[in-house]
């Protein structure tokens, strides 16, 4: 994972999930990338799915009207939503909330990561705030 910065797409693995999105006109992918997290279990959860995971929850977040941080890394999301107007499943979402619990819990490589950084709190922050989006919580500004 290639990442400069404690943001949900501050990292390669996140932007490159991102351009999954194009062509597609449901929330498929964005599903598919939060199973791959609760599928793992108690097993131990690779960086890059947990890396696409949040990514997929800034998906659900941002549809719920909560945009959080906006730049040239999240553009590509961001447009796909403006022009996706869907409105996320319940089930959809607590998954989400599930999956973001995992990533942070334990045995979590990305968490480890993070940890083993100077960033480490920053990044708990970071997606302790998504998790707040998600929710239905925090930023609402588009």
């Amino acid at each position: 994972m290639g990442a400069w910065d404690v943001g949900t797409f501050d990292n390669d693995t996140a932007c490159d999930w991102a351009f999954e999105l194009h062509g597609t006109e449901d929330l498929s992918v964005v599903r598919h990338a939060i199973e791959a997290v609760l599928v793992a279990g108690t097993d131990y959860l690779d960086a890059d799915h947990a890396c696409e995971a949040l990514a997929a929850c800034e998906v659900i977040a941002r549809l719920r009207g909560k945009w959080g941080e906006q730049n040239a890394h999240t553009e590509a999301l961001d447009k796909w939503v403006r022009t996706h107007p869907l409105t996320p499943a319940p089930e959809l979402v607590q998954h989400a909330l599930e999956a973001i619990d995992r990533i942070v819990g334990q045995p979590s490589e990305l968490r480890e990561l993070w940890d083993e950084s100077p960033d480490a709190d920053k990044w708990h922050a970071a997606v302790a705030e998504l998790r707040a989006r998600v929710a239905g919580h925090g930023t609402a500004a588009s």
